[in-house]
C-alpha cells in the first residue's frame, strides 16, 4: 500500500475551489460574448438540460447542490400547493449585483425549473428576481400537476 503525499491528501480532504475573479471571466464576460442577445435564453435551456444530467430527489438536495456548486446559498421563503419562492444569496452574487446591472441568473432558474419537474412530476417554469437593495436574488418556481411531465 502506497502512502499520500501531502498534496493529496489536502486535495481528498478540502474541495477544490475557483477564484471569484476565474469564475467571473467566464461567466460575466466570456458567456455573454460567445452567446450574444440570446445569453439569457441559452443559460435558462443550459440549467435545465444540466438538471437532467444531476436529477436531485428533493429540495434539500437541491439546496445542497448549490452550496456544493458554489452557486450560493439557497433558502426557502414559501411554498404553496403550485409555487415555490426560494431566495439565492453570496458574497460572489451581492458583487455580480453590485458591478453588473446586467447579470443574468438564468442557469439557476432553469436548473430549479428542472429539477422541480422532476420532483413534482409537472410542467414547471422558473423565474429570477434580482433584489437589487439586499442583493439576492428570489425564484418564483411555478408547476401544474394537470400538465404531467413524461418521457
Amino acid at each position: 500500500m502506497s502512502e499520500l503525499t501531502t498534496s493529496e491528501q489536502q486535495t481528498e480532504s478540502e474541495p477544490l475551489s475557483v477564484s471569484a475573479f476565474g469564475y467571473e471571466l467566464v461567466r460575466e464576460i466570456l458567456l455573454p460574448e460567445l452567446l450574444g442577445k440570446d445569453t439569457a435564453e441559452i443559460l435558462y435551456w443550459a440549467g435545465k438540460r444540466l438538471a437532467r444530467k444531476y436529477p436531485l430527489s428533493t429540495l434539500d438536495e437541491t439546496i445542497r447542490f448549490f452550496q456544493d456548486a458554489g452557486w450560493g446559498t439557497l433558502s426557502v421563503k414559501e411554498e404553496t400547493r403550485k409555487q415555490l419562492v426560494l431566495e439565492l444569496g453570496s458574497e460572489l452574487i451581492s458583487s455580480r449585483l453590485k458591478h453588473n446591472a446586467n447579470s443574468t441568473f438564468q442557469l439557476e432558474a432553469g436548473f430549479l425549473a428542472q429539477q422541480m419537474e422532476l420532483q413534482k412530476n409537472a410542467t414547471a417554469e422558473a423565474f429570477e428576481h434580482p433584489n437589487k437593495r439586499s442583493f439576492r436574488i428570489q425564484f418564483t418556481i411555478k408547476w401544474d400537476k394537470n400538465d404531467f411531465v413524461t418521457e
